[in-house]
């Protein structure tokens, strides 16, 4: 393969980076009110396609504010899934349909009948080892030879200095330029924690590799 990684892919700002798309810091009051208002709108968004809607703000580490929508189905099943900041922004500013946008997500967990809270969180590295290694990879290598069958595809863990464990994923096929994409194993980790597909950033990125080479 060819070991050259697109940072496309590993710095995506939309959910990599959750920091406020601002030159200057923002205050205290400021940031608050911006989260109320990414928040209100979120509920917005999601109750002009479904009838009871809950949310609530909680703050990752790595990830900064997080928003959790609580949406239920007409069995009054609830069905749970969260946001980042800096993509919700995005969404909204772009006005490219973001109650649509955001109660797709909802419409495809309500698949599955019965509910879906959020994952409950590892309470140990080994939990989180056992998770990522027996659910996230095998869920991520089979999604992507499902995609592109009957191509051959690369799909791993690698590791890379500067972001850590990664899942790479390419094609051997390609010979001349950028032929995988890298992406951090935490962020792919949190997606599945917030019942968003982490799959669904691999394939973007593996399409991206397509394009670029003229295949789609």
């Amino acid at each position: 393969m060819n070991n050259k990684t697109t940072n496309e892919e590993i710095t995506n700002e939309e959910v990599t980076n959750e920091e406020v798309p601002n030159e200057e810091p923002m205050s205290e009051e400021n940031m608050a009110e911006l989260l109320n208002a990414v928040h209100h709108n979120g509920l917005v968004a999601l109750r002009m396609h479904f009838k009871a809607v809950e949310g609530q703000i909680v703050k990752l580490e790595a990830y900064g504010p997080v928003f959790v929508y609580h949406v239920q189905d007409e069995a009054e099943h609830v069905y749970s899934c969260g946001f980042f900041l800096r993509e919700l922004i995005a969404r909204f500013q772009s006005g490219n349909e973001p109650a649509v946008w955001m109660a797709s997500f909802f419409i495809d967990l309500m698949k599955n009948k019965g509910g879906k809270a959020l994952p409950q969180p590892a309470t140990s590295e080994d939990e989180a080892k056992a998770i990522i290694d027996q659910v996230l990879v095998p869920k991520l290598i089979e999604e992507v030879r499902e995609e592109f069958a009957p191509e051959q595809v690369h799909a791993g863990l690698v590791w890379n200095e500067e972001y850590g464990p990664v899942f790479e994923s390419g094609f051997p096929a390609i010979t001349e330029g950028n032929n995988v994409c890298a992406i951090p194993l935490h962020l792919l980790y949190t997606h599945l924690q917030l019942n968003r597909d982490p799959g669904e950033i691999v394939l973007q990125g593996l399409y991206n590799i397509r394009k670029e080479h003229g295949l789609d």
